[in-house]
Formats: structure tokens, sequence, C-alpha cells
């Protein structure tokens, strides 16, 4: 059965809405973000960026909260932190699921 779109995350999505969930951010404060969290390891472009969050308004997992010229600032829904929510414990269980494969396998 085909999963519904935004059921799963991508790495970059799912970091985008870790980033919210810190407060009201632009664009720049986020791949910022995700840069200083992630060590430079995940790396997002502002292409990807901003169609992130143009599928993420769509959704309503967050809204803007103000625009200055170019300058757009967002902040997280109660649907954006349910999604997050929702991908760390799937995340988490991916963990657990490999821990108790590799155990087993040892043997």
């Amino acid at each position: 059965m085909p999963k519904k779109a935004m059921e799963i995350l991508t790495e970059s999505m799912f970091y985008v809405l870790m980033a919210f969930r810190k407060g009201e951010m632009c664009g720049t404060d986020v791949a910022d973000y995700i840069d200083i969290h992630t060590g430079g390891r995940v790396q997002i472009g502002p292409a990807t960026l901003y169609t992130i969050l143009g599928k993420f308004l769509e959704e309503k997992y967050i809204r803007e909260i103000s625009v200055e010229g170019r300058k757009r600032t967002y902040a997280i829904t109660g649907e954006g932190i349910k999604a997050y929510n929702r991908e760390l414990s799937r995340l988490r269980q991916c963990i657990v699921d490999a821990e108790a494969a590799e155990r087993s396998e040892r043997g």
C-alpha cells in the first residue's frame, strides 16, 4: 500500500522542523541551525529549503508570520510539531529494530 504524502519525512525535512521547534526563523536561520546542529553533515541549499518550506506551508506544518522585503519569517504549527514527533518516533523505532537485529545476528 502506498504511503501518504509527507507520512515519512526526508532527512532535510526532519531537520527543518527541528529548527522551527527552537522558534520563529527565516530560511537563512533554518539553514544555519541545521549546519550547526549536524556539524556540517547536512547541507541544505536554497532551492531544497524553499521547496520544503512551500510544502510545509501547504501542509500547515508552518505558517508565515512576517515579511520584511524578501525576508520571510515562519513559525511551526501544532500540525508541524505532530509531524516532527511522529518522525522522531519512527526514527527511534528504526534504531531499536537495528540494535535488536545486531544482537540476534551475534548471538
